[in-house]
């Protein structure tokens, strides 16, 4: 078993607190319970279950109805056209490998083209894939009573995904299933970020303007300052994405060691503007990540797609970045882990107050999950 986050204990070397620890703001936080990571019991909402894992007949189901399943088929479409002795209509690069626009513009093209039918084949199919996910999520104990799906990640903000995911409510209004698909408001680069308002300490937001957040992903690692601007609304429907900086690290290829001190490095250069623009920083980082997140902050299962073993009783990332970040404005760091897909969908609860029951699907390069129950009466929308 790892080791307890101890992070609000860790002490300052030298003078690496990274801020002001003049006594201008002397509230520091309590320490974090054992239990704080992966919370599932909100102010506002329970988190029923995430990382909800199905199996089918080809393995999980989540699998089918994700980026990289997308991208598999496609592929398989381009092989069929190829053996008929055709050249490929998407060029030579493999279909991992092609950019989204390549992909829109086959999509978007103005006549019927061999580009446009594999592509619209390949769509037709993945969408089948993600009715399929869907209904069988929703048979299950913590999706039950779901009206609404907030679908996330990279995948929906192209064109192609968006098609895909506008064929599968097709679909499970063809199959009677009652549930409303919706996107996902915020930009998702912002809302794996943007969530973690609802997740710090209310003490914090109280005493300090932003947070630092971090999302890291199969593919890329994000990193910003979230000003929550709880004078704008006190539901945090205003919180704002101030700065951020985005790491595709699938293209460098680190490993475990290498990418946790490029997060450290990340968040120091937040800390630092911070520092520079007067800005109030609360003692904390939120860490999203792919993954069952247990109580004292390990990762059960579900980090497959991310360098090195996650999984490993050796390796306790919210401790590994608290002896790389020990204080801020002189304040001990508070380093809370919680799952990549809870934290996105908790960017949408304050437009959620008008039903019970709503879920999250983040379709990147795997596929998250997380449902939700609210636990004030619905409001009318």
């Amino acid at each position: 078993m790892a080791p307890k986050n101890k992070a609000h204990k860790a002490r300052p070397k030298k003078n690496n607190d990274n801020g002001s620890s003049n006594g201008s703001n002397p509230y520091a936080p309590p320490p974090p319970s054992a239990d704080i990571h992966g919370a599932k019991e909100l102010p506002a909402v329970l988190v029923e279950g995430y990382s909800l894992q199905l199996r089918g007949e080809q393995g999980f189901l989540g699998d089918q109805a994700s980026q990289t399943a997308f991208r598999e088929l496609l592929e398989r479409w381009r092989r069929r056209v190829r053996k008929k002795g055709k050249p490929d209509p998407l060029g030579q690069q493999h279909s991992r490998d092609l950019a989204k626009g390549t992909l829109d513009a086959a999509l978007r093209a103005g006549k019927a083209t061999e580009a446009t039918d594999v592509v619209h084949a390949a769509i037709e199919e993945f969408a089948e894939s993600l009715a399929e996910v869907i209904d069988s999520f929703l048979r299950q104990p913590s999706w039950q009573g779901v009206e609404r799906i907030v679908v996330g990640g990279g995948f929906p903000e192209s064109d192609v995904g968006e098609r895909a995911v506008l064929q599968a409510a097709a679909i499970l209004q063809e199959m009677k299933v009652q549930v409303e698909l919706a996107r996902i408001c915020h930009e998702p680069d912002d809302a794996g970020l943007l969530g973690w308002v609802h997740l710090t300490p209310p003490e914090l937001l109280e005493h300090f303007d932003a947070i630092l957040a971090l999302d890291i992903g199969g593919t890329n690692v994000r990193c910003g300052i979230v000003k929550t601007r709880r004078k704008r609304a006190a539901d945090l429907s205003r919180a704002k994405v101030l700065r951020r900086e985005k790491w595709r690290h699938a293209d460098d290829g680190p490993n475990r060691r290498e990418l946790v001190a490029r997060l450290a490095e990340m968040l120091e250069a937040q800390v630092r503007y911070c520092e520079k623009k007067g800005i109030r920083l609360a003692p904390f980082v939120g860490i999203g990540c792919p993954g069952l997140i247990r109580k004292d902050g390990s990762i059960a299962r579900g980090a497959q797609n991310m360098p090195g073993d996650w999984t490993s009783e050796h390796f306790h990332l919210p401790t590994e970045l608290a002896k790389k970040i020990p204080t801020i404005r002189g304040i001990p760091t508070m380093v809370l882990m919680h799952n990549d897909a809870v934290v996105q969908g908790l960017s949408e609860l304050p437009f959620m107050r008008d039903l019970k029951r709503w879920a999250v699907l983040t379709i990147g390069t795997g596929m998250g999950n997380a449902s939700y129950t609210n636990l004030e009466p619905p409001k009318k929308a």
